[in-house]
């Protein structure tokens, strides 16, 4: 009857200690994203593209035009900026666009996301990606 009293306090006390340990992690994350989203911070939102082989030059031009007028359609895009791969280091793995878009907080970017406009461009576009990466990242 000792040892089971022992082995359910034991028990208690690692439940006890996991939820506080939850606690301090779930803290230590917020803190994290609060020092993340200082003044001088800007959250960024990087598209990488990979155009299907038959995407002629003239949809890309279209494309790119496409992307950088959401910068004038969006006021939550605080800035915009796009290039063409030229890494000569061949790691591409067939990604030949850039777009790279700045927001001043988390929420202008939820904003964006699902923005008609931008909707609108992802309808456009996507028949010719053949593959699409994002990262985002609060600058440090």
């Amino acid at each position: 009857m000792k040892t089971k009293l022992l082995l359910i306090t034991a028990v208690l006390g690692l439940v006890s200690l996991s939820f506080t340990s939850l606690k301090m992690d779930k803290k230590l994350i917020q803190t994290k994203t609060e020092l993340q989203n200082t003044k001088d911070s800007v959250l960024r939102h990087v598209v990488l593209f990979k155009f299907k082989e038959e995407t002629s030059e003239e949809q890309l031009d279209s494309f790119e035009e496409a992307f950088g007028a959401l910068a004038g359609k969006i006021p939550q895009i605080s800035d915009f900026e796009w290039g063409l791969n030229n890494s000569p280091e061949g790691l591409d793995k067939g990604f030949t666009h850039c777009f790279f878009i700045s927001f001043k907080s988390e929420k202008d970017r939820a904003i964006y996301l699902p923005h008609p406009d931008h909707k609108a461009f992802v309808s456009l576009i996507g028949p010719s990606v053949d593959d699409v990466m994002v990262v985002d990242y609060w600058t440090k």
